[in-house]
């Protein structure tokens, strides 16, 4: 690896599950250390590390940074099936067991729970994690990584920074100038209000209301409830309104050096799949005589696809001696984003939505995979412009996406047009699903029940959408690997497409959305603008806080076109959307129905009789008037499911999932239809 170094210290080697078997592939054992990296800056695959140059050398002059460290691996790795999944974890959070075997969430995997249905144990997967997000704090299992402050010879490097924070609870009156307890905040340089700017607004698009500086302190709450100063807190005595939106600008301190997540990922996997030995001398444990990787792809979700989608973008998918990392990736509802992690003073947990972080940097141009160029800003780029080292892709996501994500301009141009897409990636909708559906429970009030998934809402104006679609994500892995395998292309990309008129503005999908007494539909998507961040913007150094909107350039966000019932018409349909118990969409709303919640879907049962309908005024046909029998809904429901298995975008094993569970929950007049049909 050049003048680089890369050590794993692996700490414990458990059984997992129990040393259960699974299938052909036996049982599997879990490993957990760290893994530590020496980089040379002067190396061209690093120089694109942002502040890199100011980071400590040490003796050899190279830049030193380490991460947590998992394997999830067969004990006999020749029965395996010599590939590897890397999980990037969401925010220290490993992910992948949880969406691909509908087991038990878990950052220390080791009991049963935590195999659910072992599809990628019986499939023979070595599963990878390590720590990425350099701005993470230990604590609940999360997976981190220790990155060093980066200065100018000794000398402190400032500059601006802008955070925002909403409160979800009257009580609060302090909070971490990361907004959050388990990220970094950058340390104000001065502890005088004076120096900073604090503003709050209720909605997005209202003016910014100043708060006095005496009004508020750069201090944290003891024990007993008083003030103490703090450079990494903000308190504000008269404490936070709940839900609405507070901006700070400061001038901070200290900026990590976070792009080395970067350059770890990469470092990492290309030494498990090309290495025999570490820099120590140490086995890579995923080397057993002959058997080895031999080909590595990646999953992540949300801000972990954003990650993917900028890796590539950037070039880190060609390790230090020019070959590619991974053959294939797949982000999952990562939306038109990519992640900022490479930049100075960087908020990589941060994500544009509408009513929360709406200006922070993630959603820019390039937002598609093939190269084109944008009439608004007159640049040309593309996430796919490295033929000789770029992935293949299969993107997926939600309706949500859509909706708070600028989803649609992954396969769109800036003004709304279809692009005819890459020809090494795929596109999938999945219908009228959400963000994050647990796989394991059904529709909540209130909070979605992932707490950690990032800046959510702690509550939301309508039940949250059920829909489970980890049955697409398993039969796309096998697509995705049959893709790098043998060349067998996947199915055709399912997106919205405007020549199709499935891809429209929300007013034409209110037209079409049923008229329900008690369900308002939205007025408008997440709206996008060209933003000005400052001159060095893209050397990573942003100077504008809070950055410009030029509200005479707007890129064009469509959303999927709706049938009679509101379901999402394009896309990959799964068995519960064509044959529906419910309305299921991909926006919800905060309290007061005036910004969406960003993450979280909504689901409007429909009446089980035609009397409840009428009393209701529903438009929408109740459960008796679509399914005169169980053997009716349960036929239907079969051939939605065989259609899907004859397009490969449904496992065997998962249509008869469907069946049995459909054949258990069958709707009638009097049956309760709210469970999670895949539950």
């Amino acid at each position: 690896m050049g003048s680089s170094r890369i050590w794993l210290e692996i700490a414990t080697r458990r059984p997992f599950a129990d040393g259960v078997g699974f299938g052909e592939t036996g049982p599997y054992e879990i490993l957990a250390g760290r893994v530590r990296y020496a980089i040379d800056p002067s190396a061209t695959s690093n120089r694109g590390v942002v502040d890199l140059e100011y980071a400590p050398r040490n003796a050899d002059g190279l830049v030193e940074c380490s991460a947590d460290l998992r394997i999830l691996k067969p004990v006999e790795m020749s029965r395996g099936n010599g590939r590897l999944l890397y999980d990037v974890n969401n925010r220290g959070n490993m992910r992948t067991l949880q969406f691909f075997n509908d087991a038990v969430h878990s950052n220390d995997p080791t009991g049963e729970e935590h195999a659910g249905n072992g599809f990628l144990m019986r499939r023979g997967y070595a599963l990878v994690w390590s720590g990425w997000q350099g701005d993470l704090l230990p604590g609940a299992g999360r997976l981190t990584m220790d990155v060093p402050v980066a200065t100018d010879h000794g000398k402190e490097i400032t500059g601006p920074v802008r955070t925002e924070f909403t409160a979800d609870q009257p009580s609060m009156a302090s909070i971490p100038l990361s907004a959050n307890s388990y990220t970094h905040s950058y340390d104000t340089v001065s502890l005088d209000p004076d120096l900073a700017t604090l503003t709050l607004k209720e909605y997005e698009g209202n003016d910014r209301q100043p708060i006095p500086s005496d009004r508020w302190q750069f201090a944290t709450l003891d024990e007993q409830g008083s003030p103490q100063r703090s450079s990494a807190h903000l308190y504000l005595p008269e404490g936070f309104r709940p839900g609405w939106i507070y901006e700070l600008v400061y001038t901070a301190r200290n900026p990590l050096v976070l792009g080395l997540g970067f350059t770890g990922v990469r470092d990492l996997v290309s030494f498990l799949v090309n290495n025999e030995v570490d820099s120590a001398d140490n086995a890579n444990p995923l080397r057993d005589g002959a058997s080895g990787i031999e080909k590595a792809y990646s999953w992540g979700r949300s801000l972990s696809g954003r990650f993917l989608r900028e890796f590539v973008y950037l070039g880190f998918n060609a390790d230090t001696q020019g070959r590619q990392v991974f053959d294939a990736i797949s982000p999952h509802v990562s939306g038109g984003g990519r992640v900022a992690l490479n930049q100075r003073f960087a908020q990589p947990g941060r994500v544009p939505l509408q009513h929360r972080d709406r200006l922070f940097p993630s959603d820019q141009f390039p937002f598609a995979y093939e190269v084109t160029t944008d009439p608004l800003t007159s640049k040309t780029d593309g996430i796919l412009k490295r033929p000789d080292t770029d992935p293949l892709v299969i993107h997926t996501q939600t309706s949500c996406e859509y909706w708070d994500r600028r989803g649609s301009l992954v396969h769109s141009d800036p003004f709304g047009n279809d692009l005819p897409g890459h020809q090494t990636a795929r596109v999938y909708l999945f219908s009228s699903s959400q963000h994050f559906a647990d796989p394991l429970k059904g529709p909540e009030e209130g909070a979605p029940s992932d707490s950690t998934a990032g800046p959510v809402s702690s509550s939301h104006a309508n039940l949250s959408n059920p829909l489970n679609t980890t049955p697409l994500l398993r039969a796309l892995l096998d697509a995705l690997d049959a893709w790098a395998t043998h060349g067998t292309p996947p199915p055709p990309s399912r997106v919205p497409r405007r020549s199709e008129e499935t891809a429209v503005p929300a007013a034409a999908a209110k037209t079409r959305f049923p008229k329900t007494p008690g369900i308002v539909f939205p007025d408008h998507p997440n709206r996008l603008f060209v933003q000005d961040f400052g001159p060095e913007f893209d050397a990573g150094i942003q100077s504008v806080e809070p950055p410009t909107e030029d509200h005479t350039r707007e890129y064009t966000v469509l959303i999927p076109q709706v049938d009679a019932d509101g379901n999402d018409v394009p896309g990959i349909r799964t068995p519960d959307v064509d044959v529906p118990v419910a309305t299921y969409t991909g926006w919800n709303f905060r309290p007061g129905n005036r910004a969406l919640t960003g993450v979280v879907g909504s689901y409007f049962p429909f009446a089980a009789t035609t009397d409840e309908r009428e009393r209701n005024g529903d438009p929408r046909p109740s459960l008796e008037e679509r399914y005169a029998s169980k053997t009716v809904y349960v036929d239907a429901l079969r051939s939605a499911a065989e259609a899907l298995v004859d397009q490969r975008l449904l496992l065997r094993e998962d249509a008869d999932r469907y069946m049995e569970l459909a054949q258990q929950h069958a709707p009638s007049a009097s049956a309760d239809v709210s469970e999670n049909p895949l539950s």
